[in-house]
């Protein structure tokens, strides 16, 4: 090594080691003018030496690279959301839940639910080598030239790191940060931002890193996600992370049971306010990693987690006037129009009133006093009516009996919440909505279309169902509002790209009600064609896993709708994936049909998803718990001994990865 490289490596270890301490540790060990005298010079040294760029060197913290378009990226490890819990008896029931699934004693980590954004950060031999939003949890935007901007984001590692894995965390905007860039704002006569959170949400989307390096965000980190980690519980995971040169909070505690967990969120209601960051809640983990993998997933959230959250703040103000809005299903919501509110940092004018019901039970009248809370923190609902206030003219709310688009009389099926609207094809709201669903990101996901646009093409009666989006032209949408020729250009692109979509996700995206992203897996899977699904009965239907009686009626009455099949005959014209590809049906077979099988522990040849996906693509359903009906499990090392225990309890097999992938050969 020459003495200039040796020179500009020691350089970096002593500014790395030193933003640690300021902005990880909160301890300074040089001034600010002795820090910047130090870049400076491993600047002057990178500029006269190329050839020794390192994109991970502290000098590259400064940002400066513009990105137009963030790549939308796909997470190795999905990232789930949390359900959430508002009271003791919900936490009490969960744990209830989980203790019927896991044998042993159960600790939990619990720590605070920061608001902010949420990211995921991969690091390859200690270097970070991508930052990803979160997204819809499968995938979301490449915006790693941002997130390397913010001091608390080791660009290095130290320690014992494992060669490969993900890190998730929230980037937050400390409150004292916030109130100063407002400051700065109203000095230059430009509107204040709202709050911490939104504002910490738009940075990671600026097109200028060296903007968002001028913002003063923080990362508080809280998961490792990866394969053989080196620890066994959440709480190690923390302590590690810290060690490793992460943020990570140290409020976490680990309690032995649900009473020392409502400890915990009593103190923290309090002393939450107290805080540097926006909090709006508790998580509860539990702590044992073996046990975490034991309890598994629901198609949304990890079984071994809980969000507490704290109680939502209030407000009251007046109902001007109630409005009703029209779903892509003929959903019939009904909204209160208010008069605007501050409300957990936000203008509220609108909430949800949900349904007729809804409005029956609190007696909402148009000119009432009523009482808004964020539910969740998130959508505004009303919880009341102060009655005190109630003008003596006032008169009992007559929910709508017709459609308030198209005119048509309401329906409202026995056992249903909601009125719907039955002029599927006629009816504007529900044609745009469908096409929205169809071109969403987790159905077609077609890049240069977005919801205003599907609305300018319906309103202007270039499109009336999404088939009609296949012979669009350049020349049809150019003359729309806001549409320049580059923007053209790739909506056109983007529609032709989605016809490689793969058949499990067109099936999703025909927006068949109840046929969400599970079942719409589910039935491409079993039937492989649209044309399989389309002369299924509903009896044949209820016999597909987790397909029930609801379900099956509503995919027949899709597929007996003349201008429903007339919609899928276009789409097949147009060469959209309505069957699964011949490659994906290459590796299929019947062989494990009617197998439940439970993959658990750690395995040499094969990772643990690639078992998973070996099972499901010949026939067999992974079960995530051991029940009477488990078939048999495959045990790797590491296997849990509550599993060990139920296996031998109910007389079921184990067998090694090998013996496996013999029943496979």
């Amino acid at each position: 090594m020459s003495k200039i490289q040796s020179q500009i490596n020691l350089l970096r270890e002593e500014l790395r080691k030193h933003n640690y301490n300021y902005y990880v540790l909160d301890n300074a060990t040089i001034s600010d003018f002795d820090f910047d005298k130090k870049l400076k010079e491993l600047q002057e040294l990178e500029a006269k030496h190329p050839e020794y760029f390192d994109a991970n060197s502290p000098t590259q913290r400064v940002g400066g690279e513009v990105t137009k378009n963030f790549e939308t990226v796909k997470h190795e490890h999905r990232m789930y959301s949390l359900d959430n819990s508002y009271s003791k008896e919900d936490l009490q029931d969960w744990e209830t839940r989980i203790k019927k699934m896991v044998y042993g004693d159960i600790e939990y980590t619990c720590e605070l639910k920061y608001d902010g954004a949420s990211i995921s950060l991969t690091y390859e031999s200690g270097k970070l080598v991508k930052a990803i939003t979160r997204g819809d949890g499968f995938q979301g935007d490449n915006v790693t030239a941002n997130i390397k901007t913010i001091k608390s984001v080791p660009l290095q590692l130290k320690g014992d790191y494992p060669a490969k894995f993900d890190i998730r965390g929230e980037i937050v905007l400390p409150f004292e940060g916030f109130i100063k860039m407002n400051e700065e704002r109203v000095e230059i006569g430009e509107e204040p931002y709202r709050n911490p959170r939104n504002t910490a949400s738009g940075s990671l989307k600026l097109q200028d890193s060296a903007e968002v390096a001028k913002r003063p965000l923080e990362c508080l980190l809280y998961n490792l996600t990866g394969y053989n980690l080196g620890v066994n519980t959440q709480f190690e995971s923390l302590d590690k992370a810290r060690q490793w040169g992460f943020k990570v909070p140290k409020a976490a505690k680990l309690a032995k049971s649900i009473d020392e967990v409502l400890e915990f969120i009593d103190y923290w209601n309090e002393e939450r306010h107290n805080l540097p960051y926006e909090t709006d809640g508790v998580v509860i983990k539990v702590n044992n990693l073996q046990q975490q993998e034991e309890l598994g997933y629901t198609a949304k959230a990890p079984r071994w987690a809980m969000a507490y959250k704290f109680k939502a703040e209030q407000v009251s103000t007046t109902l001007n006037s109630i409005t009703y809005q029209v779903g892509r299903t003929g959903a019939i919501t009904p909204v209160a129009n208010l008069e605007p509110v501050e409300l957990a940092g936000t203008t509220v004018k609108r909430a949800s009133l949900h349904n007729a019901d809804q409005i029956e039970k609190l007696d909402i009248r148009v000119g009432d006093e009523v009482y808004v809370e964020k539910g969740g923190e998130i959508i505004p609902k009303i919880l009341g009516v102060d009655l005190s206030k109630r003008p003596k003219n006032s008169e009992a709310t007559t929910y709508i009996t017709s459609c308030p688009e198209c005119d048509t009389s309401l329906i409202r099926q026995e056992g249903e919440a909601q009125h719907y609207c039955p002029n599927y094809n006629g009816c504007n709201p529900q044609i745009i909505g469908r096409i929205q669903h169809f071109i969403s990101r987790k159905a077609m996901d077609i890049d240069g279309l977005g919801g205003e646009t599907v609305s300018l093409l319906v309103n202007e009666g270039l499109i009336n169902n999404y088939s009609d989006l296949y012979e669009l032209t350049k020349e049809q949408v150019i003359p729309l509002e806001r549409m320049a020729e580059k923007s053209a250009d790739n909506l056109i692109k983007g529609i032709a790209e989605s016809k490689n979509i793969p058949f499990e996700r067109v099936l999703f995206a025909l927006g068949i009600r109840y046929v969400g992203e599970t079942v719409a897996k589910k039935l491409a899977k079993h039937y492989k064609s649209i044309d399989a699904i389309a002369i299924a009965s509903q009896e044949d239907l209820v016999n597909v896993d987790e397909i029930g009686i609801k379900i099956a009626e509503s995919v027949v009455a899709f597929f007996s709708s003349e201008e429903n099949m007339l919609i899928i005959n276009r789409l097949k014209g147009f060469n959209v994936q309505l069957k699964i590809s011949d490659e994906e049906l290459e590796g299929q077979t019947d062989k494990l049909k009617g197998d439940i099988i439970v993959v658990s522990g750690v395995f040499e040849s094969i990772s643990r998803n690639e078992l998973k996906k070996l099972i499901e693509d010949n026939g067999g359903k992974v079960s995530s718990s051991i029940s009477s009906k488990t078939s048999y499990i495959v045990a790797g090392d590491n296997m849990g001994p509550s599993k060990k225990d139920k296996a031998e309890k109910l007389g079921i097999s184990l067998i090694n990865e090998y013996e496996f992938l013999q029943k496979l050969e």
